[in-house]
């Protein structure tokens, strides 16, 4: 049988590589923080947008979007800060996988955000997945046009 929901035993199918310490403080961190990762977001997605959206789960501290390192635009990825732990949960069930800009986001649990995550970690300034990307993403292969 298929499993239609993901492991409950994993709260996070990411694994940060660069977190500074060991998979135990990784795991504690994740079911402790209040900040959530938004993955595949359209490039045209606005602070305004995520704050409508994601103020739905609960009062939002802080939201930092991510950036292409190069040319300080924005890369599909952004990060969430929340009051509660409680708001932070609510946001990954209830709103990941929500059509935004035409684009199914997804919500997952971070283990806290650090100045310096806001940049794009690619070669070419973006998202490293970008780079992997065969299919074509009007959203994406848009900044490629632009250089």
């Amino acid at each position: 049988m298929a499993l239609l929901f993901k492991d409950p035993n994993k709260i996070s199918a990411y694994r940060d590589r660069r977190f500074p310490g060991t998979q135990e403080e990784y795991e504690h961190a994740l079911q402790t923080s209040t900040t959530v990762y938004i993955g595949n977001m359209s490039f045209y997605t606005t602070e305004e947008q995520l704050y409508e959206l994601f103020s739905r789960a609960g009062e939002i501290k802080k939201i930092v979007m991510g950036l292409d390192k190069n040319t300080k635009t924005p890369c599909g990825f952004c990060f969430i800060m929340y009051y509660s732990r409680e708001d932070t949960e609510d946001s990954v069930k209830y709103i990941s996988g929500t059509i935004l800009d035409d684009r199914p986001i997804r919500v997952d649990f971070d283990w806290g955000f650090q100045d310096g995550r806001q940049w794009g970690r690619g070669r070419s300034g973006g998202q490293v997945r970008d780079e992997y990307r065969t299919d074509y993403d009007p959203d994406i292969l848009f900044e490629f046009y632009i250089l």
